[in-house]
């Protein structure tokens, strides 16, 4: 999924992000009702999204809480990528200082540590801190999907370092137990489960199989030659 230019992008958007009218403040309403639209809808625009915040930059009495940690958590469903270190630099310093603007700065430093947990492979952590506070659901409750995109990410990179993954412990990455897991693996992943080792089983692909790695060094007589000839010079 192209989280940079998706193809779900319309053209009246396109010609912001693109043209001038991405310094036009009356662009931030259209821009807004786009970022609902891939909230509701489970896909991404990271560049329309970023453009927005630079809008933000401007007209900074435009500003709307709820629409920057929308962006930021939109951002978290990308992972690994960049994108919420992205979008989270174009962020006014202001507005990240304590007491600044309510709420804002303790949602932001709480989106900060998910992201660091993710990009830390931290997985069970991610879990358990999603499930730690009310603000986490509160954060995240207008982005549809946002649990299932995370662990279809989370599925994503474990598929490319392994081949069996024990059950209990993608449980744990998962966040999920019981029929859960089972449905999530066999129906979203595509992955087999065997019973009788508790593992899970990955299908082969180009990033887990196992690759013969073949290293040549290239050394002709010329090189050779001055090799030793500097050897013998240094004795001489």
């Amino acid at each position: 999924m192209d989280s940079e230019d998706p193809q779900e992008r319309p053209e009246d958007v396109s010609n912001i992000i693109n043209g001038l009218e991405r310094y036009n403040p009356e662009a931030v309403g259209n821009l807004e009702d786009y970022l609902r639209h891939q909230c509701e809808n489970r896909y991404t625009d990271s560049n329309a999204n970023r453009t927005l915040l630079k809008l933000y930059q401007l007209n900074p009495d435009r500003v709307k809480d709820e629409v920057i940690t929308n962006i930021l958590v939109k951002a978290l469903t990308c992972f690994p990528s960049a994108q919420f270190t992205l979008a989270l630099h174009l962020i006014p310093p202001s507005l990240l200082a304590p007491n600044s603007r309510a709420e804002l700065p303790e949602a932001i430093f709480k989106l900060r540590e998910l992201s660091n947990q993710l990009q830390g492979a931290q997985y069970s952590r991610f879990w358990a801190t999603l499930d730690s506070d009310d603000l986490y659901a509160d954060l995240t409750t207008d982005i549809d999907g946002f649990e299932e995109l995370i662990r279809i990410r989370i599925a994503t990179l474990i598929s490319h370092a392994y081949r069996e993954i024990e059950l209990p412990v993608l449980e744990q990455w998962l966040g999920l137990e019981g029929q859960a897991t089972l449905k999530f693996v066999t129906e979203t992943a595509g992955w087999k489960i065997d019973e009788s080792r508790k593992v899970v089983v990955i299908p082969r692909n180009p990033e887990n199989e196992a690759k013969k790695s073949e290293v040549r060094e290239d050394v002709n007589v010329d090189m050779f030659s001055r090799v030793v000839r500097r050897a013998w010079e240094e004795t001489a």
